[in-house]
């Protein structure tokens, strides 16, 4: 599936909720399925910066596509990390570099989060993007 494909999926799936307590219910039961980050990875130089909780993300190259593995000692926060992991993991990095966030203000997320997680999600944004850029850099 393309990045854009898992988006509108996202956007399909918190359309099925009535209220944001719903929505939020649904994104701690999508933190649960992250693809968790090998304990050895979960150092300082994998913390994003700008989160109000501890958040870590790895990304490593397999066949020209970037995965992405992450966690976060916040439930929320694990639950956005996985949101993002879901549309950018096992893609080509152009492909993760390009790509549109509208889907975070479709389903809107931003606007029902705390200026500070508000910022940390940009921030998970801007990481997954900088990963991208480096590993994208290595196939030129």
């Amino acid at each position: 599936m393309t990045i854009e494909e898992i988006q509108n999926e996202i956007i399909d799936e918190f359309s099925m909720f009535d209220d944001w307590e719903e929505r939020y219910q649904y994104m701690i039961d999508l933190g649960k399925t992250l693809p968790l980050i090998d304990e050895a990875h979960k150092t300082d130089d994998n913390i994003i910066k700008g989160c109000q909780s501890k958040v870590w993300v790895h990304a490593h190259m397999n066949d020209d596509k970037v995965e992405f593995t992450a966690d976060s000692d916040a439930i929320i926060t694990k639950g956005i990390i996985a949101i993002l992991i879901r549309a950018f993991s096992n893609q080509h990095p152009k492909d993760i570099i390009e790509a549109n966030t509208d889907f975070i203000d479709k389903i809107g997320l931003k606007e029902h989060l705390s200026p500070t997680r508000a910022n940390g999600l940009v921030s998970m944004i801007k990481q997954l993007k900088m990963y991208a850029i480096a590993y994208q850099t290595q196939l030129n």
